[in-house]
């Protein structure tokens, strides 16, 4: 049964803070709506946009879409609300969700994972490797649900059985972007969750990313920056995370690329740099049984271990590879279509090819 006091103190236009404080001296919401009514003729901007945002049918509109759509809500005073988010500055005062969300109350160390919308095949993989490389310990996966980096931490985190939380920067009942409404369904189907502070109905505007940023960093003890501009908004999750007192590591790369400015400074300033994932093993003491043969590459032919060793992380043309290798082009093309099936290697738009690293 939802209470709809609760939930227009939750969409109510008004900072998280003045909410706690007005639940700290009325006890209660339905206490606040009667407060505000009884100030209604006293010329207050608070008392106009609380009283502006209650309508009887809107909330009905509400409740009945979070009812027919699954939608949870709970508030800070709900045995459920994450413990980790009660000390952060301007905490949700409730949270709409999906899914299941007592798992963020456990002892898993929560990891961020956040980065570039224009992630490129290099962050892409070093995510694979780091949810590859954590599966079955005690982590759980936290990121925002948006396109490139994000949407990989979530891939990652099911196809490799952790658990995961999506955070969003617009109302729950609002799938941003639109190619994640599948990614959206496995999370809850995989025991994950998604959650927003925000009205169930809220557009993606762009002023709701920098909060939800905040939540994301509060949720985790570790953010892990992968490929981010200087103007990236995973610079703000990280500037979240040092006001919360949380660990922050990033991903070094090309210092070349405008996409790893914001990561290599992170760096310079003192973040932990991001060599392998026994960095965020040692960092967050997580036990781990490790086997040292399980990412060693088979060997199937000279020409495939040939191929194999000529390619990167970085692009590189069929043409240079035939080149490189001395192979015969109608060979080369066989043999990397091989190297595909097996996940060895990758091929990219325009005939370029990376390797596909197992781990670091």
């Amino acid at each position: 049964m939802y209470d709809k006091y609760k939930i227009w103190l939750a969409i109510a236009p008004i900072k998280n803070s003045i909410k706690l404080e007005l639940l700290k001296e009325l006890k209660d919401e339905k206490n606040i709506y009667n407060f505000m009514k009884e100030n209604s003729n006293r010329k207050n901007r608070l008392v106009e946009t609380l009283l502006r945002t209650y309508s009887e049918e809107r909330l009905y509109n509400l409740q009945e879409l979070c009812e027919r759509e699954g939608i949870s809500f709970l508030n800070i005073k709900d045995t459920k609300y994450p413990k980790s988010l009660l000390n952060i500055n301007e905490m949700p005062y409730g949270l709409f969700y999906k899914g299941n969300i007592d798992k963020l109350n456990n002892n898993d160390k929560k990891i961020a994972i956040v980065g570039s919308r224009r992630a490129s095949y290099y962050g892409k993989n070093i995510v694979e490797i780091i949810c590859r490389e954590l599966k079955d310990t005690n982590v759980q996966i936290i990121s925002g649900l948006a396109r490139g980096i994000d949407g990989e931490a979530h891939k990652g985190s099911i196809e490799n059985g952790i658990y995961t939380c999506g955070v969003l920067g617009c109302g729950i009942d609002v799938i941003y972007p639109k190619e994640h409404k599948n990614l959206y369904k496995k999370i809850i189907e995989n025991q994950g969750c998604i959650l927003s502070e925000f009205s169930p109905d809220a557009p993606p505007e762009r002023f709701r990313f920098p909060l939800r940023n905040r939540i994301i960093s509060g949720l985790s003890n570790l953010i892990i920056i992968v490929e981010a501009s200087e103007k990236s908004g995973s610079l703000i999750t990280a500037n979240w995370a040092l006001e919360q007192g949380k660990d922050i590591m990033a991903v070094p790369a090309s210092i070349f690329l405008e996409q790893n400015k914001g990561t290599n400074k992170l760096i310079k300033d003192g973040a932990y740099p991001f060599t392998s994932v026994e960095d965020i093993i040692n960092l967050l003491e997580i036990e781990k049984t490790y086997n040292a043969n399980k990412n060693v590459r088979k060997s199937y032919s000279e020409i495939c271990d040939r191929i194999y060793e000529i390619l990167t992380s970085e692009p590189m043309h069929v043409d240079e590879i035939a080149r490189s290798s001395n192979i015969d082009i109608t060979q080369l093309y066989g043999v990397l279509f091989e190297m595909q099936l097996r996940e060895e290697i990758c091929c990219l738009n325009g005939n370029y090819y990376v390797k596909v690293n197992k781990s670091i």
